[in-house]
């Protein structure tokens, strides 16, 4: 564990705590504002810590959260540990939203601001989402005497291709998790994980992902379209496979006058940016892949799309732009990795291909191509699997039935 962090730890413990009196004053407010409301009649308080600087997966799950807890009793508030997108593009109340910006990465002189956040909003759990946030969960948890959550959405050791800060975060998480109350995870998998780490199988439950339902596409219109229309919908940065991709399109050959790609979202860095746009020139493929940037409005890109293409290396714990293309009747193209296969079902609601294998990714392609019948299949299918199984508000319910098992215990 990296010095500078112990050193940190050591010295917030030893700190006094400015407001010992807290939990005493919650309760006292409870009572005043609700007489003898009991816990189990009353609406629950969620203070949601994220990191807020992206608009991507695990953004869009808190921004669902914030928008369908209050349907089973939670009201949800934010703090944003790092400046961005989040407070902008989320569309919540202004007032549940807050910006409380670390200074750096092992800043804890927040816990403070953040404990009185909690106390200003009468916070019943803490909600961490990230192990930036965990970290100060924990230290805020003790110093208000509040249970808290983690929420995993991917795999922490494999998040990035940097090798040093899938490190330090592993560190970070597994030394937060130490007073963790309950872990939530995107996956059966991601859950697997966490309990070959050691974490009791009492204190983890899988909450499966969910997206709002949309109005799908209509597969008939399209029964006699010749060309088709792939999109990458994502934050764009290296483990999500993006070279793997241009490479698959590469070597369709032929077929490569029949489709075209769309990239949907924003590059992680400029330098990342540029980088994909020489690989796009040196394989000539500037007629048929176009960087269409950010977007707000998912669902209405991913109408337009016959296939959204999601090649990911690895770090996967259950896409949202996948839930969200199955929510439209997009059929996926997708790789073997990690909770994605218990998404799509190879052959009905999309294809799957070995990760990091453009030649794989190629025929999978192919195959998607030529059948037009099949294809409108898979995009009922894909209507069928999100309505089952993958809805926020099944996302909302589950995850406020675990802060209820934790405050009424």
């Amino acid at each position: 564990m990296p010095k500078s962090f112990l050193s940190l730890t050591q010295t917030l413990s030893a700190m006094p705590i400015l407001a010992p009196s807290f939990s005493n004053s919650v309760s006292s407010l409870f009572g005043l504002f609700r007489g003898e409301e009991s816990v189990a009649q009353r609406e629950l308080s969620s203070l949601h810590l994220i990191n807020g600087e992206h608009f991507s997966g695990a953004e869009r799950v808190q921004q669902l959260l914030g928008n369908r807890l209050p349907d089973f009793g939670v009201s949800a508030h934010f703090a944003c540990l790092k400046p961005g997108k989040f407070p902008e593009f989320c569309g919540l109340n202004r007032d549940s939203v807050r910006s409380i910006g670390m200074k750096s990465r092992f800043d804890l002189s927040i816990v403070q601001r953040i404990a009185d956040y909690a106390y200003e909003t009468q916070s019943d759990v803490l909600h961490a989402h990230t192990p930036r946030t965990a970290m100060i969960a924990s230290f805020v948890s003790k110093r208000c005497e509040l249970p808290w959550v983690y929420h995993v959405h991917s795999p922490t050791a494999r998040d990035s291709t940097r090798a040093v800060v899938n490190r330090v975060n592993a560190w970070v998480e597994a030394y937060s998790l130490r007073n963790a109350d309950h872990i939530i995870t995107v996956s059966k998998s991601l859950r697997r994980e966490m309990l070959s780490r050691g974490h009791s199988r009492n204190k983890i439950t899988a909450v499966a992902n969910g997206v709002a339902e949309q109005t799908p596409i209509d597969p008939a219109s399209r029964l006699d379209q010749r060309t088709w229309k792939l999109g990458m919908v994502a934050l764009v940065r290296p483990r999500k496979g993006i070279e793997v991709l241009l490479k698959a399109i590469a070597k369709l050959n032929g077929a490569k006058d029949r489709i075209t790609l769309d990239v949907i979202g924003g590059f992680e860095t400029p330098e990342y940016e540029s980088s994909i746009r020489g690989l796009i020139q040196q394989l000539n493929l500037e007629g048929i892949v176009h960087l269409r940037g950010f977007t707000k409005d998912v669902p209405a890109v991913m109408r337009t799309l016959d296939a959204m293409v999601l090649p990911s290396l690895f770090g996967e714990g259950m896409p949202m732009v996948v839930l969200e293309a199955l929510a439209c009747g997009v059929p996926v193209i997708a790789t073997r990795v990690e909770g994605t296969p218990e998404v799509i079902r190879h052959g009905q609601e999309g294809l799957l291909a070995r990760p990091q294998d453009p030649e794989s990714l190629s025929q999978a392609i192919q195959v998607f191509i030529s059948d037009r019948t099949a294809w409108s299949q898979m995009s009922r299918l894909a209507v069928e699997r999100h309505r089952k199984g993958f809805s926020d508000m099944k996302m909302a319910e589950r995850t406020a039935n675990v802060y209820r098992k934790l405050v009424l215990g």
